[in-house]
C-alpha cells in the first residue's frame, strides 16, 4: 500500500504539492462552495432509499447476491433534479449516497435476520428490533470507516470501481458550458434508457406472476438407465437474473453457474446412486418399490431431495470460504489502520485550514456516537436473550463483540470494496466467520443446556446482523467517497447522507420482507395459504446462518456432504493461490461456487448468460475508443440495473397487491407460457447486449 512521504518538517504546501502531482483536480475544486444539501435532494435521496431497499431485498432474497445500486441511482437523480430550475453535480451526489445506502443495509439484513423467523425465535418479521438492529448497525458501519477515508482513497489510491463508475456517469450528465451544475442542458438518455429497462423488467415479473402469460421456470427430473441415473434441471426465466449475471461479470458469473453443475448435474445423480435407500426412506417411499414402478411425481421427489442433500455442499464451503476471507483480509486490514494512523499523524502536523474537499465528521463526534451506541447495543442484546439468568453478563460482552468485531468487519470491508467493489465484496464471508467465532465464544460463556441451547443462537443471530449490517454499510461508504473525491464533494456532508439513507431503508425493511414472507416465503414455503406457489425465495446466507448457530449450539450438523464441501473449498483455494501468483485475472473465489451450489441450478443459468454478454460487450467495444468504451459500459450497467430493479419492485408489487386482496384474472396452466417466456427472454438477452453498443456510437 503506497503513502504519501512526508515527516514532521513538511510544511502544508509541500504536501499538497504532492497531493496534485498524484491526482487530477476534481470537477469541482475545493475553494469552490457550491449547493451539495438541498431538502430536495434529502427528499429524494430518501425516497430511492427505501425503493432500492425493497428491489434489494427481493433479488438478494432470491438469488443470494446484491450488486451496487450507485450507478441506477444517480441516473434517476439526474432524470428527476432536471425538472428543477437549478441543481448541481453535487447535489445529484447527495442522492445517489443516500440511495445506495438503502441497497446496502438491506444486504446486511437479509443476509441475517431471516434466519431468527426460520429458526422460529420470531413469528414474522418484528417492527421494533430491526429497525434498531438496521439503524444502529448502519450508523456504526459509517463511522468505523471515517477514520480511514483518507488512507484508503487519498493515500493509498485504491480503485473503488464503482465509485469511479458513478462518477463517470455523474460527469458525462454535466452541462457543456459549466460541469459543476447538473445535466439541464444535454438530454438524459442514461434516465430514459434505465426506465426503459425497469419497464421490460416489471412487465416481465407482472406477466408472470400476476397474470400467468408467462412462466418462471422450466423444470425437469428424468430417470435414466433403469432408475440408476436421476437426472433433474431447470431454468428460471428471469430478466432480473441476467441483469445480475451482466453486473457481476462473467468471472463471478461462470463461478456461480459451476456451482449449480456440481451441486445439481454432478450432486444429484451420484447422491441417487450411492444414497438411494436414505432417500427413499426420506421422503415416505417405500425402498421395496421397484424403480420401473415409480410415477412422474415420485421421481420429482426423490430429484429434489437428492438435490436438497447436495445444498450442504454449498453450506461447508461456505464456511470455509468465511473463514479463508477472515484470514486472507488480516494484511489488508492492518496495512489500511496502519496507513489511517499515519494520515492522521500527518493532519496533526499541518496547522493550516483544511481543504472543504478534505473535511470530514470531526473525530471526536466519532468517538461520541461509538460510546453512545454502547447503551442501545446493550439493551438489543438483553431484549434477545429474553429470561436467561446471566443475561446482563452475556449482554456486556455481545456489545464489546459487536465493537470490536463491527470495527475489524468494517474496516476489512472498506478496504474491500476499493480492490472488487461492493458488489464483490465478501461481506457475506466475514459475517460467516462472525457467527463461527461468536457463537463458539458464547457456547464457552452460556453452555448448551437448557435455555442456553434456544437463546445462544438467538443472540448470535442478533450480533450477526449489526455486524453484517455495519460491514454492507462501510463498504458503500467508502465507495460514494470515491466517488466524492473525484467530483469535489465534502466527506462529512456525503456522510451525513449515508445515514439519512440507512434510516429511510430501516423503517421500511422489516415490512417488506414481511410482506415477502407472506407472499412468496423467505428460506422456506410460506405459511399463508394464499402465498403465490412454487415462488420460495431461497436466502441462502441466513439459512446457513441459521444452520451454523444452531449447530454450534448443539442441535447437530450433518457433516457428510458439509464435509464434502470443505474439500472442495480447500480445493478452489488451492486453485485461487495459483491463478493469484500467475497474475491472472481469472479466480475462484470460494463464495461464487458454493451460493450456486446453494442455489437451484435454474437460477445460475441467466446469471452465466449475463456474464457472457458483459464479456462480449467489453470485448466488441475494446477495438474502439476510450470514449465509446466508456458509453457502452455505463449504458451496460444501468440497463442490468433496470432489469434488476423493475423485476424486483414487480415482485413486491404482486406481493402487495395479493395481501391486499386485489385478484387479477390469472391464466392458470397457460400451455404456450414457457414457450412464450423463453422467446421473451431471448429478446431480452439480445436487449442487452446490442443497447450497448448501439450507444457508444450515439
Amino acid at each position: 500500500m503506497s503513502t504519501l512521504p512526508h515527516n514532521q518538517n513538511n510544511d502544508e504546501e509541500v504536501v499538497l504539492a504532492n497531493i496534485r502531482i498524484q491526482f487530477p483536480p476534481p470537477v469541482v475544486v475545493a475553494n469552490r462552495n457550491i449547493v451539495e444539501i438541498t431538502v430536495k435532494a434529502l427528499i429524494l435521496g430518501a425516497l430511492l432509499s427505501m425503493i432500492l431497499a425493497a428491489a434489494n431485498a427481493y433479488i438478494g432474497l432470491l438469488v443470494g447476491l446484491t450488486v451496487s445500486a450507485s450507478i441506477p441511482a444517480a441516473a434517476v437523480s439526474m432524470g428527476v433534479l432536471r425538472l428543477f430550475r437549478s441543481s448541481t453535480i453535487l447535489e445529484n451526489n447527495m442522492v445517489q449516497t443516500a440511495a445506495s445506502a438503502g441497497e446496502s443495509i438491506t444486504a446486511g439484513i437479509i443476509f441475517t435476520i431471516p434466519a431468527l423467523v426460520m429458526m422460529k425465535a420470531w413469528s414474522g418479521y418484528e417492527y421494533g428490533p430491526m429497525v434498531a438492529i438496521a439503524i444502529l448497525g448502519g450508523i456504526l458501519g459509517v463511522a468505523f470507516t471515517i477514520p480511514l477515508r483518507r488512507a484508503l482513497i487519498v493515500e493509498a489510491q485504491l480503485a473503488f470501481p464503482e465509485g469511479q463508475a458513478t462518477a463517470e456517469v455523474l460527469k458525462t450528465g454535466g452541462i457543456k458550458r459549466n460541469p459543476e451544475t447538473a445535466s439541464i442542458g444535454q438530454t438524459n438518455t442514461g434516465f430514459m434508457r434505465l426506465l426503459q429497462a425497469t419497464g421490460i423488467g416489471a412487465g416481465f415479473k407482472f406477466c408472470e406472476s400476476a397474470v400467468g402469460f408467462l412462466g418462471s421456470n422450466i423444470a425437469t427430473a428424468k430417470s435414466w438407465m433403469s432408475g440408476k441415473y436421476l437426472f433433474l434441471a431447470d431454468i428460471s426465466i428471469s430478466p432480473a437474473l441476467i441483469g445480475v449475471g451482466y453486473i457481476v461479470g462473467l468471472n463471478i458469473a461462470m463461478l456461480v453457474f459451476m456451482g449449480g453443475i456440481i451441486g445439481t448435474l454432478i450432486g444429484v445423480p451420484l447422491n441417487w446412486a450411492f444414497n438411494h435407500d436414505s432417500i427413499m426412506a426420506t421422503v415416505g417411499i417405500e425402498s421395496s418399490i421397484a424403480w420401473v414402478d415409480l410415477n412422474t411425481n415420485q421421481w420429482w421427489i426423490l430429484a429434489n431431495q437428492s438435490w436438497q442433500d447436495c445444498r450442504r455442499i454449498g453450506v461447508g464451503a461456505m464456511m470455509v470460504g468465511g473463514l479463508w476471507s477472515l484470514i486472507t483480509l488480516m494484511r489488508p486490514l492492518i496495512d489500511g489502520v496502519r496507513s489511517s494512523l499515519n494520515a492522521y499523524r500527518a493532519s496533526q502536523s499541518i496547522t493550516t485550514v483544511t481543504l472543504r474537499t478534505d473535511l470530514d465528521t470531526p473525530i471526536n463526534y466519532v468517538f461520541i456516537v461509538i460510546l453512545i451506541s454502547i447503551l442501545p447495543l446493550f439493551l438489543i442484546f438483553n431484549y434477545a436473550l429474553g429470561d436467561y439468568p446471566d443475561k446482563i453478563l452475556v449482554s456486556t460482552v455481545m456489545t464489546f463483540l459487536m465493537l470490536i468485531f463491527g470495527f475489524i468487519f468494517s474496516s476489512v470491508a472498506g478496504y474491500m470494496a476499493g480492490l472488487v467493489g461492493s458488489s464483490n465484496n465478501p461481506v457475506s464471508g466475514v459475517t460467516i466467520a462472525t457467527v463461527i467465532v461468536s457463537a463458539l465464544i458464547l457456547l464457552q460463556l452460556m453452555g448448551n443446556e437448557g435455555l442456553a441451547a434456544t437463546l445462544g443462537p438467538i443472540a448470535v443471530m442478533y450480533l450477526a446482523g449489526l455486524i453484517c449490517s455495519a460491514a454492507a454499510i462501510a463498504g458503500d461508504n467508502m465507495q460514494d467517497l470515491k466517488c466524492g473525491h473525484i467530483l469535489g464533494a465534502t466527506p462529512w456532508c456525503q456522510q451525513l447522507f449515508q445515514i439519512i439513507g440507512v434510516v429511510a431503508a430501516a423503517i421500511i425493511i422489516p415490512l417488506i420482507l414481511q410482506l415477502l414472507d407472506n407472499q412468496y416465503g423467505i428460506g422456506r414455503p410460506s405459511l399463508n395459504p394464499s402465498a403465490i406457489p412454487n415462488s420460495v425465495l431461497a436466502a441462502p446466507q441466513a439459512s446457513l446462518m441459521m444452520t451454523l448457530a444452531e449447530g454450534i449450539f448443539g442441535t447437530g450438523i450433518q457433516w457428510n456432504f458439509i464435509m464434502m464441501g470443505f474439500l472442495l473449498a480447500v480445493a478452489l483455494i488451492v486453485l485461487d493461490k495459483i491463478q493469484e501468483n500467475r497474475g491472472s485475472s481469472f479466480r475462484f473465489p470460494v463464495l461464487a461456487v458454493a451460493v450456486g451450489i446453494y442455489l437451484p441450478l435454474g437460477l445460475s443459468i441467466p446469471i452465466f448468460i449475463g456474464g457472457i454478454l458483459a464479456w462480449l460487450v467489453k470485448r466488441q467495444s475494446s477495438a474502439h475508443s476510450e470514449k465509446y468504451q466508456q458509453k457502452c459500459e455505463n449504458t451496460g450497467l444501468l440497463i442490468a440495473s433496470g432489469l434488476i430493479t423493475g423485476e424486483a419492485l414487480m415482485g413486491v408489487i404482486v406481493a402487495l397487491m395479493a395481501g391486499a386482496g386485489i385478484a387479477i384474472p390469472f391464466m392458470t396452466n397457460f400451455s404456450l407460457a414457457p414457450l412464450l417466456s423463453l422467446l421473451g427472454l431471448t429478446a431480452v438477452i439480445v436487449y442487452q447486449y446490442q443497447s450497448p453498443l448501439a450507444s457508444g456510437s450515439e
